[in-house]
């Protein structure tokens, strides 16, 4: 337990430290499980979001894209259930005031783990996940709105428009990324639970009796996905919901799990979630959202299979998965193998002295690969060894080091963040070395 909090320690200051990840209002003291992220960090989301975009989207002609609304009709949440079912079991102590989750393991003693006072729980009650505000100048019952706890809802009041819009025939998908919020009790572990978070989101809609197939294809499909970014395949598992996790709506359901130094916990999320969704918003919309089949006239309304991953915890992921502590000719360096595809910052340029025009050299195809998108950051400062390091850190698997020999034969030399090997390459071919390995 020690080992894994010392780990998660140094994933939380790396973050700080490189501008992947800060506490959010830190001047202020900080806003309790909400996150900003830095420099390196928007860049990671950005690379994990447009990495998923283009499997789930641009790779595929079944799935059309959404950008739905955060705030919805009020309706929407008590078709889906969330206003009457959205809730976990909340205890007090009434020592410390102290509040948590009534179903953890830490608290089943009955004892509190923050004043350690015994039986001094109150009654367990339900409380909703969900943040309620209001809409327009008056605060009262019939103003009331939530921020959206998910995603999911907005592709499904959106089926029709989408499939005839797109001329989509079923079986297909809508894909989106966006902004979710829930009031968790007891959020942590940095952002693996948060109370502000970033969801990709893909609600594929198939004929009734189809459904089985279509889940094995997208939980084959999302654990290969993770693998493509580099994750460790002997770090993720799967998880099947026995009959008392399986959520009201669901005839099946999956977990892919990560082993984080906090144990197995849940990635992604596949679920088979029958009709239930599509059949409650005709239910209190009064909306036909049943599907024709253009080629039988067959009327029904579609299954849906649902996987759904966290921005942030599939960032959390690659942070913790690609951290390493080596020894290297006796000098200790903490690298952050990051995937290319996943990496902030491609390549680093640098001179190796502040003279005899190698600057301006460095500079100018520093230059030329931002120019190219291709994320580069210039650095002059302090020894070559100490600009390695800083890099290793901030996970560039590339750094371009400008020397003497650039001046005599216009080659520079390539090093590799994992393997340490430099290699030699012309100048005007480093851009084009860089990107044939992307």
């Amino acid at each position: 337990m020690a080992e894994a909090k010392d780990l998660m320690d140094k994933i939380v200051s790396l973050s700080k430290r490189r501008g992947y990840i800060f506490q959010s209002s830190e001047i202020y003291g900080g806003t309790g499980s909400v996150w900003d992220y830095g420099p390196l960090g928007v860049e990671l989301k950005r690379n994990v979001k447009d990495l998923w975009w283009s499997a789930m989207v641009h790779q595929r002609d079944d799935v059309e894209g959404l950008d739905a609304a955060i705030l919805m009709h009020p309706r929407v949440w008590e078709a889906s259930g969330h206003v009457d079912g959205f809730s976990d079991p909340l205890i007090e102590c009434e020592n410390c005031h102290r509040r948590f989750r009534a179903d953890l393991p830490e608290v089943q003693d009955g004892q509190c783990p923050v004043c350690g006072t015994k039986d001094a729980f109150g009654e367990s009650r339900q409380f909703n996940l969900m943040f309620k505000t209001f809409m327009g100048p008056v605060e009262d019952s019939s103003a009331v709105t939530y921020l959206r706890p998910e995603t999911a809802q907005g592709s499904y009041v959106n089926f029709l428009n989408i499939q005839q819009a797109a001329r989509q025939k079923v079986p297909f998908g809508i894909a989106q990324i966006g902004k979710a919020f829930r009031n968790e009790i007891t959020p942590g572990n940095f952002v693996f639970r948060t109370r502000e978070f970033e969801q990709m989101e893909l609600q594929f809609f198939v004929e009734p009796g189809t459904d089985d197939e279509w889940f094995e294809h997208w939980k084959a499909a999302r654990l290969e996905w993770h693998v493509s970014l580099g994750i460790q395949k002997d770090k993720l598992r799967f998880h099947e919901h026995g009959p008392d996790e399986l959520a009201h709506y669901a005839k099946r359901a999956f977990d892919i799990e990560y082993e984080y130094p906090f144990g197995w916990k849940e990635f992604e999320g596949i679920h088979n979630r029958t009709d239930f969704d599509l059949s409650r918003h005709q239910e209190y919309s009064g909306k036909r959202l049943e599907y024709i089949d253009p080629g039988t006239n067959k009327r029904f309304v579609p299954y849906v299979v649902e996987t759904a991953v966290g921005v942030d915890r599939t960032m959390l992921v690659a942070l913790i998965d690609g951290y390493r502590e080596e020894s290297v000719e006796g000098e200790e360096r903490v690298v952050l193998g990051l995937d290319p595809k996943l990496a902030p910052i491609k390549v680093a340029v640098f001179p190796l002295v502040k003279k005899d025009g190698l600057p301006e050299r460095a500079a100018n195809l520093h230059a030329a690969l931002k120019k190219n998108s291709v994320p580069s950051f210039y650095d002059a400062a302090g020894s070559i060894g100490r600009r390695y390091r800083r890099q290793d850190e901030a996970g560039t698997p590339w750094c371009v080091t400008v020397d003497g020999q650039t001046a005599e034969d216009g080659s520079v030399t390539i090093r590799d963040r994992d393997n340490l090997e430099q290699v030699r390459v012309d100048e005007g071919r480093a851009l084009d070395w860089v990107r044939e390995r992307l």
